[in-house]
């Protein structure tokens, strides 16, 4: 077998696991090639926990401080961390790892939490977390051997181009048993196009004895990935024990584990089946409550939506809920389900059989029915390549139903298009835009790509309205939304418009709750909500853990809890877990108590950026909060009119636009008032930004830097909010 040439070899001692934590970070610097070991002291631990939180900081101190770093500044890092309760083989969901980079689409750090096996392998590998800088002068890979404590990076010239390959090529290579002690994370030829570019993250598919794959998806991580040069990250460890975490308390740890565990195998088939279905349980529910994005949000269901439904899945899954198929050994949600013998009908791999993995919910949703496609081939056949290629399906399809609604109005035709006639349903051509992408040629290599937001300023060439690209195309501070329909639910405007990192659903995931089961009918209680599950949700991405088990199977007596939203049992068993773990007395509003100091440091490091203020979260595409068109408006029509009477406007004798422009004004000034009552309960001023007296509550204002920020932004009062022109408000 071909051997790539080996440009640096560093060895080092792996360190014992202590109470969760390796106590050091990898450093490599790919326009040098040094590779260094930075430790991690108990300040660091103290303040950031892990995950996430180490990543910000490695960036914080990483990142020249005297500019605007761009994504594709060499001095950009990419970042990957598990956490302390990452790797932990008694516990569900205890699998994930964390990538953060200055995004492409937005200017500033994004953060994706993904499956697989390579955030676990590089803890125990002796890294709490890996700092990637500089840029290669060609193709390299980085191999971490946790076995034998060796970083060495190698020529990657050798390497194919899709995902797919690039992991059966190392694994033959590099593997000591047979591929079960590799995890590899790759892109694919669209993220070297397109700035919507995802990284794949293997694990080891015990019952089909291969590598299946995780997504770290949103923001371009892939982008920045092959911009510098990476093909592959691979990392070996032969075994993982709980024992090799070295807990406080091993039998609290296995403890705990059990009852959560055994919680989710009695109740899991009460309730959504997520071993059986996994997230493609939700199209059907969100159908159901108007909440499925259909044809690029303007409604949220649809006859035809039935074909994406669970049921649909189940038949299509191979072999679901009758056997293992978890992202992390061994978690009890088991839901990464896949569909064998698929046959695409086009590119590369046409008329050759391959493996799905998914497709998820996002993905149904965005690739289905958010463009008009019910034919839950093309879904998963959109699914396969946006995963061998490298490029993230939410931004692909939010920014495909935006393309599709301009082509079907006729604002654009195929002169803007590169001749595809992208109209709803039109599968065929939404693929063939994507097999563009990954050959960095035609409209989808050169254009699509980009995404929504380059979108509006190229489409603005063809002489399309930019009130209209505004209001339409879904896509705030640069990101697309994720995949559902927040008209009637004020919670999830917020909690898509003040996200930190743009609309993304992990942040603030509160449509199920607001919309499903009403569970913060109040505006003080959304404003509230907007305060504590972000900070919530935040904790998940320090720890190394998934949400799923958190709130997807959810004990038989939570209904009738004081506080359901939060689901307080499973609290308790995260709080018991991280003591055991970590050996520090914990209770469930600690938990909280961390991710508010990681929240708060990444609003600052977003100013930093030059992007955090109010200004920045305000303008949300007004499709997220009503009815842009006339023809919206009378879909609802019954709706919209009781609610603008119960708001003592006499509608009598108005017509549909005028009806229209006055829920508009309404809905406009609740998310203003909403965006007020939001920063004060998390302590910041009416510009967005931590007050100092905040900043040293959650003590932070030890970290170089950071009170000068606070303090220049803290004097200035919010701008008028004016709609800055397109292509300046984000990049």
């Amino acid at each position: 077998m071909m051997v790539s040439l080996m440009l640096k070899e560093f060895t080092y001692d792996v360190p014992k696991i202590e109470r969760g934590y390796a106590n050091q970070t990898l450093y490599v610097n790919l326009s040098t090639n040094e590779i260094k070991v930075k430790p991690v002291d108990e300040k660091m631990k103290e303040t950031f926990t892990g995950g996430k939180g180490f990543d910000l900081w490695l960036m914080w101190n990483g990142l020249p401080k005297d500019k605007v770093v761009k994504w594709d500044d060499p001095e950009n890092e990419i970042c990957i961390a598990s956490g302390p309760l990452g790797g932990v083989t008694q516990y569900p969901g205890a699998g994930k790892s964390i990538v953060t980079t200055i995004s492409p689409m937005t200017g500033i750090p994004i953060d994706s939490n993904v499956g697989g096996y390579f955030g676990p392998h590089l803890k125990f590998s002796g890294f709490d977390a890996m700092e990637i800088q500089g840029k290669a002068n060609s193709d390299i890979y980085i191999f971490i051997d946790g076995d034998h404590g060796k970083v060495q990076i190698y020529d990657a010239s050798d390497l194919p181009d899709t995902a797919y390959e690039i992991t059966r090529v190392l694994s033959e290579r590099h593997t000591e048993k047979d591929g079960k002690d590799l995890s590899v994370v790759s892109a694919g030829p669209g993220a070297e196009h397109a700035w919507m570019g995802c990284l794949n993250f293997s694990w080891w598919d015990m019952r089909r004895n291969m590598p299946r794959y995780k997504q770290a998806g949103r923001g371009g991580v892939g982008t920045v990935f092959r911009n510098k040069r990476i093909k592959a990250l691979v990392c070996k460890i032969q075994k993982i024990t709980l024992d090799m975490n070295n807990p406080a308390d091993p039998d609290g740890v296995k403890k705990v584990g059990r009852e959560h565990s055994s919680e989710i195998l009695e109740l899991d088939s009460k309730q959504n089946r997520m071993r059986v279905v996994g997230t493609g349980h939700l199209p059907s529910i969100m159908d159901e409550f108007d909440l499925l994005p259909t044809r690029n949000f303007r409604t949220g269901s649809d006859p035809e939506a039935k074909n994406l439904f669970g049921d649909v899945w189940e038949k299509i899954f191979t072999n679901p809920g009758k056997g293992w198929d978890g992202c992390w050994r061994p978690c009890a949600i088991n839901c990464s389900h896949c569909i064998e013998g698929f046959v695409p009908k086009t590119g590369p791999f046409k008329g050759k059989t391959v493996l799905v993995d998914g497709p998820e919910y996002e993905t149904i949703a965005g690739c289905g029915s958010n463009i008009g496609v019910f034919d839950p081939h093309y879904v998963a056949e959109m699914n396969f390549y946006c995963d061998a290629y490298g490029i993230d399906t939410i931004s692909f399809g939010t920014t495909m139903a935006f393309v599709m609604e301009l082509f079907e109005e006729g604002y654009i035709d195929e002169k803007a298009t590169g001749g595809h006639k992208l109209t709803w349903g039109a599968g065929e051509e939404a693929l063939a835009v994507l097999h563009e992408i990954a050959e960095g040629k035609g409209f989808g290599g050169e254009h699509f790509g980009k995404g929504t937001h380059y979108l509006k300023g190229y489409f603005r060439k063809f002489g399309v309205d930019e009130q209209i690209m505004q209001d339409i195309g879904m896509e705030h501070k640069g990101l697309e939304y994720s995949e559902y329909m927040t008209k009637e639910s004020l919670a999830q405007q917020g909690g898509y418009g003040l996200a930190l990192k743009g609309p993304q659903h992990d942040e603030a995931w509160l449509i199920f709750l607001d919309m499903v089961h009403n569970y913060m009918p109040t505006f003080d209680q959304k404003a509230e909500a907007l305060h504590w599950f972000p900070m919530w949700r935040t904790w998940f991405g320090l720890n190394g853990l998934c949400k799923l088990p958190w709130n997807d199977v959810v004990p038989a007596d939570n209904a009738q809890t004081d506080e359901p939203a939060k689901v307080p049992k499973h609290i308790e068993f995260y709080a018991r877990f991280f003591e055991a773990m970590t050996g520090r007395p914990t209770k469930g509003d600690d938990l909280v108590g961390m991710s508010e100091k990681v929240y708060n440091f990444q609003r600052i490091f977003n100013i930093r950026q030059g992007k955090g203020l109010r200004i920045n979260d305000s303008f949300i595409p007004y499709r997220s909060a009503g009815p842009v068109t006339d023809w919206e408006y009378k879909s609802r029509q019954e709706r919209y009119d009781t609610q603008l009477k119960e708001s003592g406007i006499d509608i009598d004798g108005m017509t549909t636009t005028e009806k229209k422009d006055k829920l508009r004004e309404i809905r406009e000034e609740r998310y203003r008032l909403l965006t007020d009552a939001a920063y004060k309960r998390r302590g910041w001023t009416r510009n967005g930004v931590p007050t100092l007296d905040k900043v040293k509550a959650l003590g932070l204002d030890w970290i170089p830097g950071l009170v000068d920020i606070v303090k220049k932004h803290t004097e200035s009062q919010p701008p008028n909010e004016t709609l800055p022109a397109s292509d300046e408000a984000w990049m």
